[in-house]
This record gives C-alpha cells, structure tokens and sequence, in this order.
C-alpha cells in the first residue's frame, strides 16, 4: 500500500509541476489523476521498487536532454537540406526493432516522430518500428545505434 502511495504522490507532482497551478481544487484533481494512474498499473506490475524509482528519476532528465539535442540537431540538418536549391534528400523507410515492451516502443517512436527529418509510419505487432526518413543513408547507418541508447534509458523509466 505504501509503494501505492508513493507512486500516487510521484505522479501528482508530476501533474501539479506540468499545469504549474497549485490551487487545492487542481491538487485534488492531480491526486485523483495519480491514483488513478497507479491503480491501473498497480494489479499489472505490482509497483516499482525505491531503487528503481531513483533509476528512472535519474534517466527521466537525461532522456529528455538528449531528446531536446536530437530535436535541434535534427531541425538544423532539416532546415539546411530543405534551404540547398539542390535539396539533396534520399528518402525511404528504415525498420528498428523497438526491443522494448508496449510503453517503452510508444514512447521512442514519440521520440523519433517529432525529431525533423523522420517520421514512424507503422509499428508491427513484434515492435518493429517502420520509420520514413528524409535521407534515409545517414539515419539508417546510425538508426540501431540511436534506438539502443533510447533503448537504454527508456528502460530505466519505463520499467
């Protein structure tokens, strides 16, 4: 019941820090939200240890730092190809095995989806993601290598 608690106060600071209004009615609602969330998961996976808690409180920034790095890169690479009167791309679709469970693929093709340049179009039932990209070269020679440090992190939050 304790491990309940904890998640349900963890996920209603995280809801009470994105809408950043502390008013008592929307602290309700952010503690209504976490219980919620963490009744669903609860019966699934019977909570997350402490250890484990700290792991992903760790991964959480480190993944999104990174993600904000790829976003800009990306959009510089993007903005450079589409401003060359040539427009030197080479589009197609690359396939990366996801390697991860039902959350873990959502989240990394969310990530892959907004980073410029690529795009998921379909997952298949194994997780296989099937991304088009821009210059379909550069991402697939770096695709697998990119999605194992997704993967990585990913698995610290999401476990």
């Amino acid at each position: 019941m304790l491990r309940f608690v904890l998640v349900t106060l963890a996920l209603s600071l995280v809801y009470l820090g994105l809408t950043s209004n502390f008013e008592p009615a929307n602290i309700i609602i952010g503690l209504l939200l976490g219980a919620g969330m963490a009744a669903l998961e609860y019966p699934r996976r019977g909570m997350i240890a402490a250890r484990q808690l700290l792991g992903a409180a760790w991964a959480l920034p480190v993944y999104l730092a990174r993600l904000a790095v790829d976003i800009i890169r990306s959009g510089l690479i993007v903005a450079r190809i589409v401003l060359d009167p040539k427009l030197p791309i080479h589009p197609g679709i690359v396939a990366i095995r996801s390697g991860m469970g039902p959350w873990g693929t959502a989240l990394s093709a969310h990530a892959i989806t907004i980073t410029p340049g690529e795009m998921v179009m379909e997952i298949a039932e194994d997780g296989t993601m099937y991304v088009h990209c821009l210059d379909v070269e550069s991402s697939g020679a770096t695709a697998e290598e990119e999605q194992a440090k997704r993967r990585a992190l990913l698995e610290k939050i999401v476990t």
